[in-house]
């Protein structure tokens, strides 16, 4: 028999038919519901399968210290039946809790005051970055009011715990995510109009934007920033809810890692104590790190990605330029000119030095820039679209990261990175979010062709995949265009998680820009 040629990774696919896409979207409606958490079923948002408890105990709630804790559980208690409350312990959270997360035991649900969309499954809270696409699922199918909601709940997480965080659950107070929470103010508020809301949000936006650029999470003196988990120690969750058939931690093939494998990426002793066969603190700082980052894990900074607490990602400043650009907008719909220079001013200066530092033109696309060793990382990831995504990029820098898209397009769409290394945010394995920021990137830029054909890959993809298993997944293998992922996956969670809130928002916002 004669060897058929690889299929050509760039070669255009058609959508399914309409009446499919029908069914798809039917389906996402649907789901819209089965994924939303409120004060009346509270019994649904309280467990957690990432961590232990004793069977017949009552779950958790915590209430920031901040908070009127009796106004807090008359309005649960309305919600709910005598025998409901009954399972709830409601509790109050020190008035540092990042400071003091030893007096925060048992682990348990935060207290949110508006309706959510979980992502799904074990992922049973409200996430940070998530719900910045969730909600542009949500504007995109006219669900105005509880993409509000979602942003209301951001908003409320910084005024009382502190920043958006990583998700509403108390192990996760020391983190947040990527940060997209002035873009979704600005989409809503161009879908309300509301000039007293929109007041109200901004100094918030203020202070989480301070969350990231001052403290730990500048990236040196470079002008720009870094993730930088606060908490330390290894994070409950991993340590709880992500175990092997045989019992293994996360963190104990970590350390049989190291104990078998030489590691050039880093300097291998700042995290792995080899005499002792033990992580060390900064280890466990860069895990939460890379944690916050969203992208858990990778090799994308080497092993594990511990070396991120040494990068400026291009992901991150690229969000924060959007973040400053949006701010600025939202001044001017407020009249309030000098403010918006001031914001304006600050993303001209990320730019500048964002080209200055990570900026390769030999290879045409922006990379992360490690302030410790003064070097570019050469490692290639999705992220490289960001740029684009956000309009930072010249048109010539557009064009020349346009030119290398297809050492990451297969025949599912848009790969992570380049690189086998048994991590889910690395290949083959592809997400939502990475396709849209790729696709809207390079519809930004007039890549309208390569837009569609991503676009269509990847709807086509989740359209199979919804046909052949009746559900909508969190990731899926580009290379094989399949969804059945486990066996690729060595490091983190193995499981490929049903409902999926930003899949299903993705395939909405991609069919609204594919042209037929």
């Amino acid at each position: 028999m004669v060897a058929q040629p690889a299929p050509d990774p760039t070669t255009q696919v058609a959508l399914p038919a309409p009446d499919q896409l029908d069914t798809l979207r039917a389906y996402i409606d649907r789901t819209w519901g089965t994924l939303t958490r409120s004060h009346e079923d509270l019994l649904k948002a309280l467990p957690d399968d990432k961590v232990d408890r004793e069977p017949g105990t009552p779950w958790p709630l915590y209430v920031a210290a901040s908070e009127d804790t009796a106004a807090v559980g008359q309005r649960l208690r309305r919600s709910l039946t005598a025998e409901e409350w009954a399972q709830v312990d409601l509790r109050v959270l020190p008035e540092t809790p990042r400071e003091h997360m030893d007096q925060v035991e048992p682990h348990g649900l935060l207290y949110l005051p508006h309706p959510y969309v979980v992502p799904g499954g074990r992922f049973n809270e409200m996430y940070g970055w998530d719900s910045y696409f969730i909600s542009v699922g949500l504007l995109e199918a006219g669900r105005v009011e509880l993409a509000k909601h979602m942003t209301d709940n951001h908003l409320y997480q910084v005024r009382h715990y502190g920043t958006v965080l990583n998700a509403n659950r108390t192990y996760y107070l020391t983190r947040s995510q990527p940060p997209f929470l002035a873009t979704m103010v600005r989409n809503v508020f161009a879908a309300t109009r509301d000039t007293s809301w929109l007041a109200d949000a901004v100094p918030v936006l203020t202070t989480y934007y301070e969350y990231w650029t001052t403290g730990p999470h500048r990236a040196g003196d470079t002008g720009l920033s870094r993730y930088y988990g606060l908490g330390d120690g290894p994070a409950p969750e991993v340590v709880m809810g992500e175990r092997d058939a045989e019992g293994q931690s996360h963190y104990d093939r970590i350390r049989a890692y190291y104990r078998t494998n030489e590691v050039t990426a880093y300097d291998e002793s700042l995290f792995y104590d080899a005499a002792a066969d033990s992580l060390t603190a900064l280890f466990y700082k860069a895990d939460r790190s890379m944690r916050e980052s969203g992208f858990d894990p990778s090799n994308r900074f080497g092993p594990f990605n511990v070396g991120i607490v040494h990068h400026a990602p291009v992901g991150l400043n690229s969000f924060l330029y959007r973040y400053e650009r949006d701010v600025a907008a939202l001044m001017h719909a407020l009249g309030r000119s000098d403010a918006a220079k001031t914001w304006t001013r600050r993303a001209e200066q990320r730019k500048r030095r964002m080209d200055e530092l990570m900026w390769n033109a030999e290879t045409g696309r922006y990379r992360d820039y490690n302030f410790r060793t003064d070097t570019q990382n050469d490692y290639h990831f999705a992220t490289m679209m960001a740029p684009l995504w956000v309009g930072l990029a010249a048109d010539s820098q557009a064009a020349a990261t346009a030119e290398t898209l297809w050492q990451f397009e297969v025949p599912g769409g848009l790969l992570t990175s380049t690189r086998r290394t048994g991590n889910q945010w690395d290949a083959p394995f592809g997400w939502a979010p990475l396709q849209m920021i790729a696709v809207e990137g390079l519809r930004r830029y007039g890549y309208d062709t390569a837009a569609n054909r991503l676009s269509t890959k990847f709807v086509g993809l989740v359209h199979k995949e919804f046909q052949e298993h009746g559900v909508i997944l969190e990731k899926y293998d580009l290379v094989q265009r399949e969804s059945d992922v486990s066996a690729g996956i060595t490091y983190g969670y193995s499981e490929n998680v049903i409902g999926f809130g930003w899949t299903n928002a993705v395939v909405l916002r991609l069919l609204q820009g594919v042209k037929r």
